[in-house]
């Protein structure tokens, strides 16, 4: 097929010169000579009955697309097509014959599954592109097999990223409808460059993740190349899986930062051959890592089960060792001291601020007003708050904590065994978060109902930022998530001023284009206008939480998920996070909480409830709220005890 194309090309060429064909028409013969030479290994797929829809989302029963892979039967398509889990899979073969097909496999990492044709014909496969013979810039051709029995549907563009999603795709600017999810991206020459699969630019790995770009100028292929190189695996029936590494990188810009191991658990792969926290990543498999985005690129391209050489530094020390990458995790439950820190304390150490009734730091006799001065043997000196959460979160499960605590000019060692999971109760009333009165700062920032307007967005956004703000003291943020009507700024200014007052609370109120209603896409922006406030406040990182009712609480859930380098906690009230929700593993370092409020007779009950084992499950600290039989939103005094629970997310 592929000396057909050049034949094609060399011939229009030949024309060009002679000046009989314009550039325009010989791109044209180009583009229909490759389209014919892949056209045979692209397949209708159709599938019959399942389940009608998933989470929110409704499922497709028109046909869609899948790409021979093998002449034996074998085909690949994307994840998506199949999310209703069909009772029947029909594919119409290059010789018009309709045959059922059964799913082999998935590939979880990249949103594949593999079908086996039950047909005896030798189906054609198509030429791979090399991978060295991929470049930005360069014409790509999206096709799909759908309802055009005389030919597939096909979309012109070019590839306008490589590498993408942590090494596992190409992006294409090429339109791309549902219908030709699982269709090839082919070059000028006949081959095949990837198969076109949904993929979310912030690497959320669900079927459903990255739709709700199609037809957008971001679209993603998965290179035919590496598929090829898996096949095998896949027909034995294996499920593919991402492969991890078992470590947590410290915070901050993964684009600019150098790989620092800012947790290494003892039971995860990394672990255990020998990678320990304070070490740095500096090669994978013989290629250099200077930044953090370049490890995740390396590891991010390999599956569950590869083995992969890491070296790193550790002090002046090189240390090389090969790591057995895994698919998952047993969940990480945070261990818990029982205190809440100071805020606005400078000297180093951790003011004790309260102290859990009967947590390990009260039955050690921890009391407030004492400082934590080092923890660990050898004793590590404390700097702050944040690097004692840190360090605290990577202590060995199970084992005694050695601490140093200074109480006047008292120094006390203790020896505590930590609790095994963060509460979930709210507390009581709590002392003031702050050591000292603050003076009126030179330069007061802007209070009250504040415009944020991002100048790239359409949307609308504003905060209210009580008038007791002072830069020195670090305030928590609640993203408040509207529902249908939009924003009523002084509705909010009055739902929120005495909680924003007494916790050190700032509210960020974005705006959907629609105020009647969100779009999943306007998550980004959502994002945005948190940066912006973080540009322009003194914000705690570790008390930022998002909070929607009903539909915006679905919302609140699935931009939490997708920010759990930002956000902190996820509030949803009357709704019921969707069991496709792609949920992260329980990362030491990025903690996550969950207020889960509802009434009893509302529709959503039980797939809170439901939601809410499955996060216990994973032990993230989950606090449930009944609101009484009739659905609704939280009252006064329920908002006060969210934000007595957001004032304690710096627990430790």
């Amino acid at each position: 097929m592929t000396c057909v194309v050049i034949a094609a090309a060399l011939l229009g060429l030949a024309r060009a010169v002679l000046g009989q064909v314009d550039s325009a028409e010989l791109e044209e013969q180009a583009i229909r000579a490759a389209a014919e030479a892949v056209a045979p290994s692209v397949v209708k797929i159709e599938t019959v009955g399942g389940l009608e829809r998933v989470g929110k989302a409704l499922t497709s029963t028109g046909p869609t697309t899948g790409l021979v892979v093998a002449e034996d039967g074998y085909v690949v398509s994307s994840a998506i097509n199949f999310i209703q889990q069909p009772s029947s899979i029909l594919v119409t073969l290059p010789s018009g014959k309709r045959a059922t097909a059964k799913i082999v496999a998935r590939d979880h990492a990249r949103m594949l599954v593999l079908l086996k044709v039950a047909t005896e014909e030798k189906l054609p496969v198509p030429v791979a592109a090399p991978r060295n013979e991929m470049a930005v810039g360069q014409s790509a051709i999206a096709m799909g097999r759908t309802f055009d029995k005389s030919g597939p549907s096909l979309s012109i563009g070019v590839i306008s990223a490589l590498n993408r999603i942590w090494g596992r795709a190409i992006q294409t600017d090429a339109k791309i409808s549902p219908t030709n999810y699982g269709g090839p991206l082919i070059d000028l020459r006949g081959r095949v460059i990837g198969v076109l699969v949904p993929l979310s630019p912030q690497g959320q790995e669900s079927e459903l993740a990255g739709s709700e770009w199609y037809d957008s100028g971001i679209g993603f292929a998965v290179p035919l190349i590496d598929i090829n190189s898996r096949l095998a695996t896949l027909k034995s029936g294996k499920d593919l899986k991402a492969g991890l590494l078992g470590i947590s990188l410290k915070k901050g810009d993964i684009y600019s930062l150098p790989a620092d191991v800012a947790a290494s658990r003892a039971d995860g792969p990394a672990g255990k051959a020998g990678i320990k926290t304070g070490d740095v990543v500096v090669e994978v498999d013989g290629s250099p890592v200077q930044r953090q985005a370049q490890l995740k690129h390396l590891i991010g391209a390999h599956y569950a089960g590869d083995k992969v050489k890491v070296v790193v530094r550790r002090g002046s020390e090189r240390i090389e060792t090969t790591v057995e990458l895994i698919d998952k995790l047993d969940p990480f439950g945070h261990p818990f001291l029982g205190i809440l820190p100071i805020r606005d304390d400078k000297l180093p150490g951790v003011l004790v601020r309260y102290v859990y009734p009967g947590s390990p730091a009260e039955k050690s006799g921890i009391k407030p007003g004492d400082r934590i001065a080092k923890m660990g043997t050898p004793p590590i000196a404390l700097a702050d708050a944040s690097a004692f959460r840190d360090l605290f979160a990577i202590a060995p499960p199970g084992q005694k904590v050695a601490l140093e605590i200074q109480r006047g000019s008292e120094f006390l060692k203790l020896e505590i065994s930590p609790a095994a999971a963060l509460p979930t109760e709210v507390p009581a009333d709590l002392p003031v978060a702050l050591s000292q009165e603050h003076k009126a700062p030179e330069q007061k920032a802007a209070s009250g109902l504040v415009e944020i307007k991002l100048a790239e967005e359409k949307n609308n956004c504003v905060a209210y930022v009580p008038e007791t703000y002072h830069p020195d003291v670090p305030h928590g943020v609640v993203i408040w998530l509207h529902g249908s009507g939009g924003v009523n700024r002084a509705a909010l200014a009055a739902r929120w001023k005495v909680a924003c007052e007494k916790q050190h609370l700032i509210v960020l109120a974005p705006q959907a284009l629609d105020p009647n209603k969100w779009e999943p896409t306007e998550g980004a922006f959502i994002r945005k206008t948190l940066d912006d406030l973080l540009s322009h406040y003194n914000v705690d990182r570790t008390r930022i939480a998002i909070y929607g009712y009903q539909t915006s609480g679905s919302l609140a859930v699935l931009v939490g998920l997708s920010n759990t380098d930002r956000i902190r906690a996820i509030v949803s009230v009357d709704a019921a996070p969707s069991a496709r929700n792609a949920i992260p593993e329980n990362d030491p370092l990025l903690r996550l909480a969950f207020f889960l409020a509802n009434a009893d007779k509302s529709p959503a009950a039980a797939g809170i409830k439901a939601a809410s084992e499955r996060l216990k499950a994973m032990k993230f600290p989950v606090t449930g709220k009944s609101l009484g039989e009739a659905p609704r939103d939280l009252n006064e005094a329920e908002i006060g005890e969210l934000a007595r629970w957001i004032d304690a997310l710096d627990r430790i």
